[in-house]
C-alpha cells in the first residue's frame, strides 16, 4: 500500500471539515449532556422530592426533543451537510409541510450527529492532552502528567513508548474522524434527502419558474422583435425616398419613434417582472386585442399593407386570451413583414365559444416557403402561447400562400 496515499485521510482538507462538521454536533449535544447530568443529581439527592423532579422531567425532555422534529432543524442540518460534508442535498421547498416520515428520518439524523459528535469532543478532551502529554515527556518536558499514567505494562518512566502510544492515539482520531465523516456523507442523502412529496414539490417548483421564464422570453421576443422589424423596414422604405418625399420620410420616422416607445414599454414591463424583487413595472396594462387597430395601423403605416376583418366584439373576451391573441396576431404579422410577400389577410373571428384568428400571406418562393414551414422562434412561442390556453393551432404553406391558423377557447376563462 502507498504511504502516500494512506497518510492522506489525516491532511485531506475533506476530513477536517468534516471534523468540524461531527465538532458542531458535539457543541449541540452539550445542553443535552448538561440535563442528564442535571436531572441524575436531582434524582440521587434524596432532599428533593421525587414528584417534584419528575414534574420538572416532562417539560424539559418536551423542551429537548420538540426540535429534533422541526422543519427548521432540518433545514440547518441541510445546510451543514452541504457546507461541511460537500453532500449536494436540495433545498427544501419554503412553505412546504414535512410528512411524519420526512420528520422521522431527519430527527434520526439528528440524533446520530449529537452522538457522534458528543464522542468526538470527548476524544478531544481525554485522548488528546494525554497522548499529548506522553509525547512532550519524550523530550523530557514533565507537565506532571505522563509520570502518574499507567498504560498496560507501561507506566510513566516507559517514555519512549508511551510517546509512541501518545502518536498512535492522535493517528487513530484522524482516522476515526476521516470514516464517521465518510460515513456521515453517505448516509446524509437518506436521512436527509427529500420525500417524494418533496421532489413533486419541488419539480412544479421548478416548472413553473421556468414556464414564467419562458412567458418572458415570448413577451421579449414578440414585443421587441416587432418593434424592430417595423422600425427596419420603415427606415429602409425612407431611405428609398429620402430626396423625392419628405413627408413620407417624416411620417415613417415618427412610426419609427412610436414603435419605439412602445418597445420600451414592453421591455421595461418584462424587466420589472425579472427584477428579484419580485416588484412588477408601473409601465401601465399590457396590451390586448383592444388595441388591434393600432397595431394594424402600425403594421400598415411600416410599410406591410394588411386587410383585416373582425367578426364580434373583442372587448369581452377574457384579459388572458385578448392578451395572448394580441401577441399572436403581432408575431405573425412580424414574420409576414420579414418572411412574406404582398398583402397579409388578417381575420378576426368572436364566437360564442372562443376566439379564432386567420392571418394568410403570399410566400416569396417555393424554396423560402419551404424553409419557413419548419418554423422558428415566432411560431414556437405562438405555439406555446396555444397550448397553455388548451386551444388549436396550424401554421405551414398552402400552394404559394402561408397560412397561419390559431382557435382560442373562452370557456374556461370567463
Amino acid at each position: 500500500m502507498d504511504l502516500r496515499a494512506a497518510l492522506r485521510p489525516l491532511s485531506a482538507g475533506t476530513t477536517w471539515r468534516r471534523g468540524v462538521f461531527l465538532l458542531l454536533g458535539g457543541v449541540l449535544a452539550l445542553p443535552y449532556a448538561l440535563l442528564v447530568v442535571a436531572f441524575t443529581e436531582l434524582f440521587g439527592n434524596p432532599e428533593v422530592p421525587r414528584p417534584l423532579v419528575l414534574a420538572l422531567l416532562v417539560p424539559a425532555a418536551a423542551i429537548a426533543v420538540v426540535p429534533v422534529f422541526l422543519g427548521g432543524s432540518r433545514a440547518l442540518e441541510i445546510a451543514a451537510v452541504r457546507g461541511l460534508l460537500g453532500v449536494d442535498l436540495p433545498e427544501p421547498v419554503p412553505g412546504r409541510r414535512l410528512d411524519r416520515e420526512t420528520r422521522l428520518r431527519a430527527a434520526l439524523w439528528i440524533g446520530l450527529h449529537l452522538v457522534s459528535g458528543a464522542l468526538v469532543v470527548a476524544a478531544l478532551f481525554s485522548a488528546v492532552p494525554m497522548a499529548l502529554a506522553f509525547i512532550v515527556a519524550q523530550v523530557g518536558v514533565d507537565i506532571g502528567f505522563a509520570g502518574d499514567q499507567r498504560v498496560g505494562p507501561f507506566d510513566g518512566q516507559d517514555t519512549g513508548w508511551l510517546s509512541a502510544i501518545g502518536l498512535l492515539v492522535l493517528v487513530a482520531l484522524g482516522y476515526a474522524v476521516a470514516g464517521l465523516g465518510a460515513l456521515a456523507a453517505s448516509m446524509a442523502p437518506a436521512l436527509l434527502g427529500p420525500a417524494p412529496a418533496e421532489r413533486i414539490a419541488a419539480l412544479e417548483v421548478r416548472a413553473a419558474r421556468l414556464a414564467e421564464r419562458n412567458r418572458l422570453a415570448r413577451e421579449l421576443h414578440d414585443s421587441v422583435g416587432h418593434a424592430l422589424t417595423v422600425a427596419t423596414l420603415q427606415a429602409g422604405a425612407a431611405r428609398e425616398v429620402l430626396d423625392r418625399d419628405p413627408e413620407f420620410v417624416r411620417r415613417a420616422l415618427a412610426a419609427i419613434a412610436e414603435t419605439g416607445r412602445r418597445a420600451m414599454d414592453d421591455l421595461d414591463h418584462v424587466l420589472g417582472l425579472l427584477r428579484e424583487t419580485g416588484e412588477a413595472s408601473p409601465a401601465g396594462p399590457q396590451r390586448t386585442l383592444a388595441d388591434l387597430h393600432e397595431l394594424v395601423a402600425a403594421t400598415r403605416t411600416a410599410g406591410q399593407p394588411v386587410r383585416s376583418q373582425v367578426r364580434g366584439s373583442l372587448n369581452g373576451l377574457p384579459p388572458v386570451v385578448a392578451r395572448e391573441g394580441y401577441r399572436i396576431i403581432q408575431e405573425g404579422l412580424t414574420n409576414a413583414a420579414r418572411h412574406g410577400r404582398g398583402p397579409v389577410t388578417l381575420r378576426v373571428d368572436v364566437p360564442s365559444d372562443g376566439l379564432e384568428i386567420e392571418m394568410v400571406n403570399d410566400l416569396p418562393g417555393p424554396a423560402l416557403g419551404a424553409a419557413g414551414s419548419g418554423g422558428g422562434r415566432g411560431l414556437v412561442g405562438m405555439r406555446e402561447r396555444v397550448l397553455l390556453l388548451g386551444g388549436a393551432m396550424t401554421a405551414g404553406p398552402e400552394n404559394d400562400r402561408w397560412r397561419v391558423w390559431v382557435r382560442l377557447p373562452i370557456g374556461a376563462f370567463g
